[in-house]
């Protein structure tokens, strides 16, 4: 096992976490599988051989992808936020995830195949519902409320009223 990050996120996968991190590190930059871990005995979801751990990167956050089983699911509880730099920037992001299996939600939220929660959040939508003109704020985040994906020349248009 390479030397682990001394806070690591855990991701549990019912046998498709190197699916899922290959297709981040496929995904996103500053990403990559670094290790695979495979089981040294049967273990309850699975087999001695079959990779029970994955060692990858997402936008330089070091996780490990343990494929425990069925017993717990993603929720929204738990998601990944990124900060898009431009309108290429959200639709690429949003796009690879949603048409990979994925689904919609509100607000720039979506889900992967695998059930982990991503918001894909422009960084003109956060300037806009932080911005000190409360009225101003107020409008872009009313506007975001109605949608799925972030439409960032939307949100700029309410914001400026």
């Amino acid at each position: 096992m390479t030397q682990p990050a001394k806070n690591t996120v855990c991701l549990w996968f019912d046998g498709t976490a190197e699916e899922a991190a290959r297709f981040y590190a496929k995904t996103f930059p500053d990403s990559s599988v670094s290790a695979l871990h495979r089981a040294p005995g049967d273990f309850p979801s699975g087999h001695k051989g079959d990779v029970l751990m994955v060692e990858f990167t997402v936008l330089g956050i070091p996780c490990l992808g343990l494929n425990g089983g069925p017993a717990f699911k993603h929720s929204e509880a738990f998601s990944f936020q990124v900060a898009t730099a431009d309108q290429a920037e959200t639709d690429r992001y949003w796009n690879a995830i949603v048409n990979n299996g994925g689904q919609e939600s509100d607000c720039g939220w979506c889900k992967d195949r695998w059930g982990l929660s991503w918001q894909i959040t422009p960084v003109a939508l956060t300037r806009a519902v932080t911005n000190p003109d409360r009225a101003a704020a107020k409008r872009a985040f009313d506007a975001m409320m109605q949608m799925r994906k972030i439409d960032i020349a939307a949100i700029e248009a309410a914001h400026r009223g």
